[in-house]
């Protein structure tokens, strides 16, 4: 299933043609290398100072880390997320090395994200961003210190029908026409 992007202009096909579906094919498994070239993607992501405050937590499905992070999903996302193939967890470091606050890391950490999303449509294979997680049973599972913040759960995979999610929440979501606010509704100063 494709739902590409409605835009005023054309844009790359690799951002107009991703998207993030949740009807995952729980035979599928990600290749080492695609795993690693999604990584990649995410650590050439920019960062201020180049500071790259992103660290991942993977676990593949079969494996007990993926049992821990379903176990800390919440809602819907229980139910459709664990065919995923794999789960990325993007955790920010929040503090610099000297101790102060490091309130960028949020959003070098979105980027990171973004170029592994880009990446993953790219070789083939789709990512749906979760931020319903428990943050508290993320940090215990996996050790995380004061300064580590689990900032999204990414479900990563190859898609699969739209039907195989069954009567739902979940399938009214993937059949449902993409949507944005309006480019004009989202510049606060300045015209194009």
């Amino acid at each position: 299933m494709k739902k590409p992007a409605l835009t005023s202009v054309d844009i790359h096909p690799v951002l107009a043609e991703r998207w993030s579906p949740r009807s995952l094919d729980d035979q599928a498994t990600i290749s080492t290398e695609d795993l690693t070239g999604l990584l990649e993607a995410a650590r050439w992501a920019p960062s201020a100072n180049n500071a790259q405050p992103w660290r991942f937590i993977i676990a593949r499905r079969g494996e007990e880390p993926f049992q821990k992070i379903v176990s800390a999903l919440m809602g819907f996302n229980q139910s459709w997320s664990p065919k995923a193939s794999a789960y990325i967890v993007i955790v920010a470091n929040m503090k610099n090395d000297d101790g102060s606050d490091r309130a960028i890391s949020l959003f070098d950490s979105g980027l990171a994200a973004a170029f592994l999303s880009v990446e993953a449509h790219h070789r083939g294979l789709v990512v749906h961003q979760m931020a319903g997680f428990d943050h508290a049973a993320i940090s215990e599972s996996f050790g995380l210190n004061d300064s580590q913040d689990a900032v999204i759960v990414l479900a990563i995979g190859t898609q699969a029908p739209a039907e195989a999610l069954g009567e739902g929440p979940a399938l009214e979501r993937e059949i449902a026409p993409r949507e944005r606010i309006p480019l004009d509704q989202l510049i606060i100063s300045g015209k194009l």
